[in-house]
């Protein structure tokens, strides 16, 4: 109780953030037209990724001026002279927001998302799932408090999950306090989170990614098997898979290592995670350790993640070394 009222303000603030950069985000992806996604244009998402961070950081900057934010952009390329029409559309789309700034204070905003992992740090992903959001499908805006290397404040915006007129959810957790979820135009509206209470693994409904570059979907197949699954898995971009298995619509969620070099970044699962384990949830890496948010930048000390409902935890990871044991075998390791 002592922490909850300790970091009430700290959340508070990363909620009005997140809410106002899914406004943001909205605007941008309604604009999207057939062209883009036949010429693979990539611009409407990088305009809604500056503009996120900006309004995230700018937020951050006032209530929180000490504390550092470690993003996945900076404004190095929006300060280049070819750049200042892309910039003027970050500042139009900001301008949509109420936000009225000069390209110099946009870009500062953007860059205090280029900090450096210390005692006490913010991680935002400003888009996390950008073919979701392409697509028009799921993607989050994902934001969180680490100190000492634990995260202890979450806030993931999905506007596509419970979408009523465009709306979207907000679910919000502080360590020891569960996680809440409200519409993102209602934040007084919110209720508790918890998740699943299935305790027959067949029975478990799978969360895995779109993309295939993201996480091992052969690999996936042969866990899914050997659990004897009966359900069809679930793709969705994002850390909207997190929040699906807090609130009960999956069971369990598997990112598998592509190869055994990547390293998952922070902001991928900083908020996710918190948020799952305050709805009773367990998340691990696929040999069943901690994710460990104090290695920087990366999770580096732990490969893929492994997310449940807790009761099935146990029984999944088993499947998952399993399978990386059959998998080494084969590759006659």
């Amino acid at each position: 109780i002592i922490l909850r009222r300790a970091m009430e303000n700290e959340l508070l603030v990363a909620e009005k953030a997140v809410r106002e950069a899914m406004g943001l985000c909205r605007v941008v992806q309604a604009g999207i037209v057939p062209s883009v996604l036949e010429k693979a244009d990539r611009s409407p998402v990088t305009i809604a990724d500056f503009g996120s961070q900006a309004l995230v950081c700018r937020s951050l900057a006032e209530s929180f001026p000490d504390d550092p934010v470690v993003g996945e952009e900076d404004a190095a390329k929006l300060r280049q002279p070819e750049q200042t029409e892309f910039l003027d559309r970050v500042i139009r789309v900001l301008a949509s927001q109420g936000v009225t700034a000069g390209g110099d204070t946009v870009c500062d905003w953007i860059d205090r998302g280029d900090g450096v992992p210390c005692d006490r740090f913010w991680t935002l992903d400003p888009i996390d799932g950008t073919k979701g959001f392409l697509r028009g499908g799921q993607y989050a805006v994902a934001l969180a408090l680490i100190v000492a290397g634990r995260v202890e404040v979450a806030v993931l915006g999905c506007p596509g999950l419970g979408v009523v007129d465009g709306d979207g959810l907000v679910f919000s957790a502080i360590r020891g306090a569960g996680t809440r979820v409200s519409p993102a135009s209602e934040p007084d509206d919110s209720r508790p989170v918890s998740v699943s209470d299935c305790t027959d693994v067949t029975r478990a409904r799978l969360c895995e990614s779109v993309e295939s570059g993201h996480s091992a979907h052969d690999r996936s197949s042969v866990i899914a098997e050997s659990l004897g699954l009966q359900s069809e898995s679930v793709r969705m971009d994002s850390q909207a898979k997190y929040a699906t298995v807090a609130d009960g619509g999956a069971e369990m969620y598997l990112r598998l290592p592509v190869d055994a070099s990547y390293q998952e970044k922070i902001w991928d699962h900083a908020a996710g995670s918190l948020v799952v384990t305050e709805s009773g949830g367990t998340v691990s890496d696929t040999f069943g350790a901690p994710l460990d948010f104090s290695q920087g930048r990366t999770l580096q000390k732990n490969a893929g993640v492994v997310v449940s409902n807790g009761l099935l935890h146990e029984q999944i990871v088993a499947a998952v070394v399993s399978s990386e044991t059959v998998r080494d075998h084969d590759d006659g390791h």
